[in-house]
């Protein structure tokens, strides 16, 4: 019971100073690489044997997986767990994700992990994919970052002329008449959306048409190391979201055809060779055993990927929407070639980053997310949750108790210990076990809301007039 309570309570109350994992010495450099779409059996430490991904096979042997880590099923409620310790419907309740000059975005008023570390002494960059808001009010730098680099929100929220709606190589689509020009709070549209702007800080560096789409993933991974390189003394924290591998596929030219699986898997292999240009970076700057990294996937991957065993893809609150491969990687630190089974995930990263830095956790709301530093570094099998809800959106689809899983709209009760893949609705033998997933239901529903908002959601950020960093009639 004291889980549930947890999850519903979190920390109010007085800024809470968590004691610190690693204060046996000092304080660990953290390293967040998420990458975009991907699926759970992508790589080869999950299961894949179809892309190579040596680096990400090395990560694993030195490191840990994490079998359970949950995100949300699409990017920018995923997004907002990560930075906020948070439930996505309480930090960022939006129906969907954000678009082009969105008139609302994450709080300014939300405490990030960038804002916590930065407060602990931590160096802070975000070098990739933000689609937390594109407005000034609303990037990386006013959320704790000291340096922003990359696109504002998905690769293909651009231009079809700019190949933003095709993959490298295919046609160019024909523009569709376009049903709302003036878009919705949430963005531009569609064949409304502005060109791809590519920002430094607060300001436009480039345009990014299809040659600029091609290099991206090189781009980002040339500034990581840099930062790396450049923040070795430490403390610093490194939040990496590349953009790869959402559609449009580009991979870079160094890549196309050499997996021998298309353009989705040159660019898995492209990113696995980014992780490793990463960790080579800090195995050569002697900080390996200071150093945690964090590897994982903004949600479950597409049909274009694999999420097997699982069942069903980005979208869903299937597994294979919600549940992502994640590596836990700390030389002499993290045990290496282990894995758990204890349920974590994108909510987990603020409280864990917090203790391990020596930071404070914002006390003065709820933060759904707990310390899992004891699962990383495996003196804890059994993690701090027991209950875990799965929104779409506003709206709750399923929650899951330990090993049983309860999908709300068809009612379906699955065992995910005996039952990975969701297959055999288990509800008519366990009305006990329906019984106690409904009265956690009702609980989600007091605080969040069941659908709509409910008393625990918080207010998003919002500004009068938005407006896209290129306009759309710029040639």
């Amino acid at each position: 019971m004291h889980r549930l309570v947890s999850l519903v309570c979190g920390l109010v109350g007085a800024a809470v100073s968590l004691p610190c994992a690693a204060e046996s010495g000092p304080r660990p450099n953290l390293v967040v690489i998420s990458i975009d779409d991907l699926g759970y059996a992508d790589i080869g430490p999950f299961g894949s044997t179809i892309h190579r991904t040596p680096h990400l096979d090395r990560m694993a042997a030195e490191g840990r997986r994490l079998t359970s880590f949950y995100a949300a099923p699409v990017c920018s409620p995923s997004r907002a767990a990560l930075m906020t310790g948070c439930h996505p419907k309480r930090a960022l309740p939006i129906p969907h994700v954000l678009f082009p000059a969105a008139a609302c975005g994450l709080s300014p008023d939300e405490v990030t992990v960038a804002e916590v570390l930065k407060g602990a002494g931590y160096a802070t960059a975000c070098i990739g994919k933000w689609h937390l808001g594109d407005q000034p009010e609303f990037l990386p730098t006013r959320q704790g970052f000291d340096h922003y680099a990359g696109i504002p929100y998905s690769n293909d929220m651009g231009t079809a002329a700019d190949g933003a709606k095709s993959d490298l190589g295919a046609p160019i689509p024909k523009p569709k008449p376009v049903r709302d020009p003036g878009g919705d709070e949430f963005g531009l549209h569609g064949f409304a959306q502005p060109p791809l702007p590519f920002l430094e800080d607060e300001r436009l560096l480039y345009r990014v048409r299809q040659p600029e789409q091609q290099a991206i993933v090189e781009q980002l991974t040339d500034r990581a190391v840099r930062f790396i390189r450049d923040h070795r003394a430490g403390p610093f924290f490194l939040y990496l979201p590349h953009t790869a591998v959402h559609f449009p596929l580009y991979p870079g030219a160094a890549f196309v055809g050499r997996s021998g699986h298309g353009l989705y898997g040159d660019w898995v292999e492209e990113v696995d060779w980014s992780v490793g240009q990463v960790l080579d970076t800090i195995r050569e700057a002697g900080i390996a055993d200071r150093t945690l990294v964090l590897f994982t996937s903004d949600n479950g991957g597409t049909p274009r990927g694999s999420n097997g065993p699982l069942r069903g893809h980005k979208g869903s609150v299937w597994e294979g929407g919600v549940r992502v491969c994640t590596i836990a990687w700390w030389p002499g630190r993290v045990p290496a070639g282990t894995s758990t089974a204890a349920i974590t995930g994108m909510i987990d990263v603020l409280p864990t980053f917090a203790a391990l830095a020596g930071g404070t956790v914002p006390a003065d709301r709820t933060i759904d997310g707990r310390d899992i530093s004891g699962v990383l570094l495996g003196t804890d099998e059994a993690g701090p949750h027991e209950d875990f809800p799965h929104f779409r959106g506003l709206v709750l689809k399923a929650v899951r108790q330990g090993r049983w899983k309860l999908h709300l709209q068809s009612g379906r009760l699955y065992d995910l210990e005996t039952d990975l893949g969701e297959t055999t609705d288990v509800a008519a033998a366990h009305p006990d076990v329906r019984s106690r997933l409904e009265a956690l239901v009702a609980t989600i529903d007091a605080d969040l809301g069941r659908d709509g908002l409910g008393p625990g959601c918080r207010p998003l950020g919002r500004v009068a007039e938005p407006r896209p960093w290129i306009p759309l009639t710029e040639p």
